[in-house]
């Protein structure tokens, strides 16, 4: 059965939104880290590019997904966007702003306006503190509602807003589901008033029944403040009902890029289309008859990633020019990019 089952359709992509300048801007992304080798090997550092030239914009009120299997740099990329890692290189423009250029102070001031959503709801929040802590600690931090008693009337407004009682603001994580103790790390992502929220794996540890809830809540809750949000995810069921637009990484790279309901209806890069093929149909019947074209081979080390076109070793289309020349992303269809010159 899909995640999303119950889960409200996806609603239009904001095309007038895209007009405008976006709210966030990735500009030739790069994060490198470098790999010191072990006390008895003979090899020197390596470096990983765990995102290596990604480029992507994100208007007001759009919901962007980003997908890509485990170890592919979505989380870095999210990461180096609220500036909890610095970049090796490249732009992150929020709200007009170069994040790589502020100052602590500037940042500091900037981060109100981005939050973020982690994926497991218990390490996430802190035990030893109740629930109403929790919440209005990011606002006493940055001096919002500095009395206590304006934080706790905001903090059980917030928790209305997300579903739950306010009399729980007394009770702590470890007295809570995990889906209640998702909607805690939702209510604390808000209570700075933010314009854009990263959520990373935001519902892959909850259970199937309680996914579509919080789904439909995030949607909610852009539609009434109007936020954007970067949704990192592995479950392109969720990503689809969720996202406007749906970007694919692979090895730290940037593949597809295209609007959901066009990038799930005319996948164009050999990844992207074995993703898709990959997601299960609910009717087994279906599912037993379809034909599978499943991909060779195993995900390359970052630390030596192959030459060329980093998918190349395992692509059916690959030819020779494929491992020399590194392909970049070029629009094919309005809104639709891919980097594959074989398509």
């Amino acid at each position: 059965m899909s995640a999303v089952a119950g889960a409200t359709l996806r609603p239009d992509t904001p095309r007038t939104a895209q007009a405008r300048p976006p709210l966030l801007e990735v500009r030739n992304l790069k994060m490198h880290f470098t790999v010191a080798g072990g006390i008895f090997s003979l090899n020197k550092a390596a470096r990983i590019k765990a995102v290596d030239d990604v480029s992507f914009t994100i208007a007001r009120g759009e919901a962007l997904g980003l997908v890509g299997e485990s170890g592919c740099g979505k989380t870095t990329t999210g990461r180096c966007i609220l500036r909890l890692e610095k970049p090796t290189s490249g732009e992150i423009i929020f709200e007009g702003q170069n994040l790589c250029n502020l100052d602590r102070d500037a940042l500091n001031e900037k981060r109100e306006r981005m939050q973020v959503i982690f994926q497991d709801p218990f390490s996430s929040l802190n035990p030893r503190m109740k629930v109403g802590s929790i919440i209005g600690e990011p606002m006493k931090v940055h001096g919002i509602y500095p009395k206590r008693k304006e934080r706790d009337q905001r903090v059980a407004e917030l928790l209305s807003v997300c579903g739950l009682n306010p009399k729980f603001m007394d009770r702590y994580p470890h007295e809570m589901s995990g889906g209640q103790r998702q909607r805690v790390g939702i209510a604390r992502a808000l209570s700075l008033n933010p314009h854009f929220i990263i959520c990373d794996e935001a519902v892959s540890a909850l259970d199937v029944s309680i996914q579509a809830q919080v789904i439909n809540l995030l949607e909610d809750l852009r539609e009434q403040f109007n936020l954007s949000y970067l949704f990192i995810a592995h479950d392109l069921s969720v990503v689809r009902h969720l996202c406007h637009r749906v970007a694919v990484m692979y090895l730290g790279r940037l593949v597809e890029l295209a609007d959901s309901d066009e990038l799930f209806t005319n996948p164009l890069h050999p990844y992207t289309r074995a993703l898709l093929e990959a997601v299960p149909i609910p009717d087994p019947d279906i599912e037993k008859l379809r034909a599978r074209n499943v991909m060779k081979g195993e995900i390359p080390s970052p630390i030596n990633p192959p030459g060329g076109c980093v998918f190349h070793p395992r692509c059916p289309l690959a030819v020779d020019s494929c491992r020399q020349e590194v392909p970049q992303l070029r629009q094919l269809k309005p809104g639709h990019w891919v980097a594959c010159p074989r398509v």
